[in-house]
């Protein structure tokens, strides 16, 4: 079994990570997984291109390979994760492929013990590339997904704050509405093109991390999801197949202070 170090990027395939990890030491997954909607992945003939959104990773998998891939993780997930823990899971659709995202999502709910707690509204600050389709709208907002096991669905871990209470001694809880606006990413990279918000990872570690919660990001790039957790005083894992995007992230994390 392999000893849990926090604070610590793994170099590995973050599948084989937890295959070898305990159980039950994560508070809250959260990550942005490569979405599979590059041009390349559409096509049987560019399956053995690369892309050169990641600088290794390539989104190359069929449909069918991609949700296997996925229910594969969320199984992994639920050996990990804690009692009343959650998994904040972005995705989000391309032109070329706009209906893996809603697949993946009910082939997760049918296939493994998680379920939609709530899906959240990401709205960047600006929406690139510009629209070149004569029908399909810009696309300047992404999903977020709230996964809890199906059985803690009332029970998952938050931080919504009681206002009032009732005569009747019911708890009337904060609005906190499933919309967030927050930039698109902290700077595209030569090693990774589709980096994630530091802002987005803030404000949803605000809400779902418990204090000194460890966060887990199995695709973690460049590090976002480690800076937001050490800037909000989290502890962090994370896992990264390219040994280029580690030491970046690495890098990255080493100039932050937490609040």
């Amino acid at each position: 079994m392999l000893e849990i170090e926090l604070n610590i990027i793994h170099n590995m395939n973050s599948e084989d990570y937890m295959k070898q990890a305990k159980s039950s030491f994560v508070d809250v997954i959260l990550t942005s997984p490569p979405y599979n909607t590059a041009r390349n992945s559409m096509r049987q003939d560019n399956r053995d291109r690369h892309e050169g959104r990641y600088d290794v990773f390539v989104e190359n998998k069929t449909d069918d390979e991609y949700i296997a891939w996925t229910v594969n993780n969320f199984n992994l997930f639920d050996k990990v994760l804690k009692k009343d823990g959650c998994i904040l899971y972005n995705l989000s659709y391309s032109s070329e492929n706009t209906h893996l995202i809603w697949l993946t999502v009910a082939e997760i709910i049918k296939r493994t013990s998680f379920t939609t707690a709530d899906t959240i509204t990401w709205k960047k600050k600006s929406a690139l590339p510009n629209n070149m389709s004569p029908n399909k709208l810009t696309r300047i907002v992404e999903f977020v997904f709230v996964f809890c096991r199906k059985k803690e669905i009332k029970t998952f871990s938050a931080n919504k704050e009681v206002v009032s209470l009732r005569s009747t001694g019911q708890r009337n809880y904060e609005n906190v509405f499933n919309f967030i606006d927050a930039k698109n990413n902290d700077g595209v990279t030569k090693l990774n093109k589709a980096t994630y918000s530091t802002e987005l990872c803030e404000k949803l570690l605000k809400f779902y991390a418990l204090p000194n919660s460890i966060v887990f990001d199995p695709f973690i790039g460049t590090g976002t999801t480690a800076v937001a957790a050490k800037k909000l005083g989290h502890s962090y894992i994370g896992c990264e197949i390219s040994k280029n995007q580690c030491l970046y992230a690495e890098e990255r994390i080493r100039n932050v202070d937490p609040q």
